[in-house]
């Protein structure tokens, strides 16, 4: 009897996280081209979520000036989550894309499940059990398949690509900002979270968007830079995580996690039609390890 509510519950969970992986996926064929169109990487995220920010405001601020004192409570929390994934996350993966791969950069993305097991781990924010850590394990040798593409040259060297580094910081950021979601102490709307996580991540994009037009990269303003930002600004900032958000409170961040596997497989995908690219021996072997370690720290210890 008690079985349906759940399996309705759990079923909500899975559509969210479908629609935020495929969403975000296309937010790596849109950052490669803003790359193309010489769209600076801070520039594109604070405008990003600036506009984010514009769009959210008329159905948020009643909502936010009425929990204004529990979110003065909790500056730190919301300090935390919006550097990590605003701030970090979001601009170090477009800072990647000008250096790396789509299908590089997206397969990142199927280590974040360890890098949030990994910080709920060292923070004591969800248990984690033996198989977790076992996963987390095997997760890591996956990444460096990746970062060192099988040759140990580079791992001996340390001559790694630098939008790899970028992602490995920006993964771990997305870690922080899933474990940290768990944190919040008081009921907010996903929109009114949403909105009160990008106020805080544009407070710590905007030196980074002003130091690159002191740079002289200034963005060119035509309808290619509006259409990107129209993208980016709807489906993966406010879909992907309203969706992110919603199914983390309904089975968790470590549950959740695992359907991030789904960003490079449809990153893969539309590398390859748009951007011609090829999925190579190293991405395989690096994804398998990965997936593995992602199956593996989702197994349950039962009781005897």
């Amino acid at each position: 009897m008690n079985s349906n509510p759940i399996r309705s519950q759990n079923f909500k969970a899975y559509f969210y996280l479908f629609f935020a992986t495929l969403f975000w996926a296309g937010n790596f064929t849109i950052g490669k081209f803003a790359f193309i169109e010489n769209i600076p990487p801070y520039t594109l995220s604070f405008l990003r979520w600036l506009l984010v920010w514009l769009i959210l405001f008329p159905f948020t601020y009643k909502e936010i000036i009425k929990l204004k004192s529990e979110i003065s409570k909790n500056l730190t929390l919301f300090f935390i989550l919006g550097f990590s994934s605003v701030g970090v996350f979001s601009a170090f993966t477009y800072n990647a894309l000008a250096h790396t791969q789509v299908i590089n950069a997206s397969l990142f993305n199927t280590a974040i499940p360890a890098m949030i097991i990994l910080v709920c781990f060292m923070l004591k924010i969800e248990k984690t059990n033996i198989f977790q850590l076992s996963g987390l394990f095997i997760s890591v040798i996956g990444i460096l398949v990746i970062i060192t593409r099988l040759d140990l040259n580079i791992l001996l060297t340390l001559n790694f690509n630098k939008g790899d580094i970028y992602m490995l910081i920006a993964i771990t950021a997305w870690g922080i900002y899933s474990a940290f979601l768990k944190k919040r102490n008081f009921e907010i709307s996903l929109l009114a979270l949403v909105q009160t996580i990008c106020s805080f991540g544009l407070i710590l994009l905007f030196p980074a968007f002003i130091f690159e037009m002191m740079q002289g990269q200034i963005v060119e303003i035509n309808n290619n830079l509006f259409l990107i930002l129209i993208y980016v600004a709807i489906f993966p900032s406010i879909g992907s995580y309203y969706c992110w958000a919603g199914a983390v409170s309904i089975i968790g961040a470590n549950r959740a996690g695992i359907f991030l596997s789904l960003i490079p497989l449809f990153s893969t995908i539309f590398a390859m039609i748009f951007f011609n690219e090829k999925f190579l021996f190293f991405h395989f072997i690096g994804s398998v390890l990965i997936i593995l370690g992602l199956f593996l720290s989702n197994k349950k210890i039962t009781n005897a």
